[in-house]
């Protein structure tokens, strides 16, 4: 079974355009991390479950509607934009860290791509001066400092279905991280929607702002 195969078969009404962009990203982050050290030496062989998959994760929780705009705070080397902007070309992204050879790689991706749906920056994100839909991460912090961070990013002109606030992927016990929230926090687990082992302990996690 090829690597690409664990995305169709979650996400079966790809176009033909979408399925050769998430095909391209193994061998264009093999090329990076072999120069920039982006995602662990024994992890590349599970980009798409580990990092592709996980970062589409957050489609489980909301499809984005065209025009929303969302911002990938502590993108890294491009998780969970890059995915999200593939499978939601009609939506702006714009993804940021304070590590700027992380940022290359995820700039140099979206390129190699033709991704014209994505802009990226070297910055602390908590330092962007624009305003989104949506604010998304993986992993980056504590919900409670996320929100401290991320909350005068988002905006309350609503255009999906849902309020617009922060999605994150989260793994582990949370109990603590989200009692202060527990009113209005949505939590949904990724497994069995994704049936495979590594998504037992993974979770989307919303919240709105």
């Amino acid at each position: 079974m090829a690597a690409i195969d664990i995305i169709t078969r979650y996400f079966p009404q790809l176009t033909p355009e979408q399925i050769e962009h998430f095909t391209q990203l193994d061998a264009l982050y093999r090329d990076w991390n072999a120069k920039i050290n982006v995602i662990s030496r024994k992890d590349i062989d599970a980009l798409y479950e580990h990092h592709v998959l996980h970062s589409l994760g957050i489609a489980q929780m909301i499809r984005f509607k065209p025009g929303t705009h969302i911002l990938d705070f502590g993108t890294g080397g491009g998780f969970p934009g890059i995915p999200l902007a593939i499978l939601f070309p009609e939506c702006e992204f714009l993804l940021v860290d304070s590590i700027g050879k992380k940022v290359k790689v995820a700039a140099a991706v979206a390129e190699a791509l033709a991704l014209k749906n994505v802009r990226t920056l070297h910055g602390r994100g908590e330092d962007v001066k624009e305003q989104f839909d949506f604010v998304v991460s993986r992993a980056v912090m504590r919900l409670d400092e996320l929100v401290g961070f991320t909350r005068k990013l988002v905006h309350h002109e609503q255009r999906n279905g849902m309020p617009n606030g922060l999605i994150c992927l989260k793994g582990g016990e949370l109990q603590a991280e989200i009692r202060p929230y527990k009113r209005i926090v949505e939590v949904q687990d990724l497994y069995p929607t994704f049936s495979e082992e590594f998504f037992k302990t993974k979770k989307v996690v919303y919240l709105p702002l």
